[in-house]
């Protein structure tokens, strides 16, 4: 780990109680939902991590506590550094604090992921649908959505599929 980086995620173990792992040269540093605004406010105003440049989770279904991790992926332009906040959110209730007052760009990513996969953030501006139409029931990105599935049609098996196949009536 880079020696600014390991000043910088210390500040964040000794502050706000958040372990750290490296994985192939990232860092992740493991914040509880309560702290994960004011961790975002001491990377953006004292170390210059000016730049959200993901925010994305993870499923780990079955699993459910916890069943998701919110990640938030920045960028320090100024020294050229890089680390991942890691939210664990439990399954029954997926809810989160908004980033939206910290970076303006979590407005359009904290509503793809409540579409996506279903996650809550609460104080968030504007929590509409992004992606999928109004009325859709589930979130596609979650691991126990039912997925649709069509047989591959070929030739050897043309009939058996042409038998299930729902055709206009006349």
């Amino acid at each position: 780990m880079d020696k600014p980086l390991d000043l910088i995620v210390k500040k964040l173990q000794e502050k706000f109680d958040a372990p750290h792992e490296e994985f192939r040269g990232e860092v992740h540093c493991f914040v509880k939902p309560e702290h994960i605004v004011d961790a975002l406010t001491l990377l953006r105003d004292e170390h210059q991590f000016e730049l959200l440049s993901a925010q994305t989770a993870v499923d780990y279904y079955p699993q459910g506590s916890p069943r998701f991790h919110v990640i938030y992926q920045l960028t320090s332009l100024t020294h050229n550094l890089s680390v991942q906040l890691r939210v664990p959110v439990d399954g029954d209730n997926p809810r989160v604090p908004t980033a939206t007052r910290v970076y303006k760009t979590a407005v359009w990513r904290e509503r793809e992921l409540l579409d996506m996969f279903g996650i809550q953030f609460e104080g968030h501006p504007d929590p509409r649908r992004l992606l999928m139409p109004e009325g859709t029931e589930g979130y596609p990105l979650r691991k126990d959505f039912p997925l649709g599935y069509e047989e591959p049609q070929f030739t050897f098996n043309f009939d058996e599929i042409d038998l299930r196949k729902p055709y206009a009536k006349e």
